[in-house]
């Protein structure tokens, strides 16, 4: 399978709600959430208004012509907050298109765009039964803080 990883174009902001919902992390055995979960205030401020405010970056995964992945971080007050001043990530592939490598090169790709644009370091809170933390900490994220579900997690750039 061939794919490519390129920024998201303004017009493809629309796709960040069904990424979002892919995004949510769903146990072994228990049924998925309604769509409409993703209308929720908490869940609402990683895509409400997306690209209007400083720091909004989104990645776009391509195959075969159709984004199946997007990673993307704004500066808001998330699960996963540390300050104003550090990004927090959201990321998710298309279940077809998991564990390929995908979701790693465009985590790597969306830090050394951070860093370009100056960013110091950036965050994301992580569901601790996820399947997802060992790649988060084999790209450089380290546990900062964590309750009983989840880690809360910082990469240096």
């Amino acid at each position: 399978m061939n794919w490519t990883i390129r920024k998201m174009t303004e017009s493809e902001y629309g796709l960040l709600g069904d990424f979002l919902y892919e995004a949510i992390f769903i146990p072994e055995g228990v049924a998925a959430p309604p769509r409409d979960i993703i209308g929720l205030p908490e869940l609402q401020v990683y895509i409400s208004g997306f690209g209007t405010r400083e720091g909004d970056v989104a990645l776009a995964a391509e195959s075969d012509g159709k984004v199946v992945g997007a990673v993307w971080v704004r500066i808001m007050d998330d699960y996963g907050h540390i300050d104003d001043d550090t990004p927090s990530f959201a990321i998710s592939l298309y279940k077809e298109y998991r564990s390929r490598g995908i979701g790693t090169a465009m985590m790597r790709a969306m830090l050394a765009e951070l860093k370009r644009a100056g960013f110091s370091q950036a965050s994301l809170a992580v569901q601790k039964a996820n399947y997802a933390v060992e790649m988060y900490r084999k790209i450089g994220f380290v546990t900062v803080d964590e309750n009983d579900e989840e880690y809360i997690m910082l990469c240096r750039l």
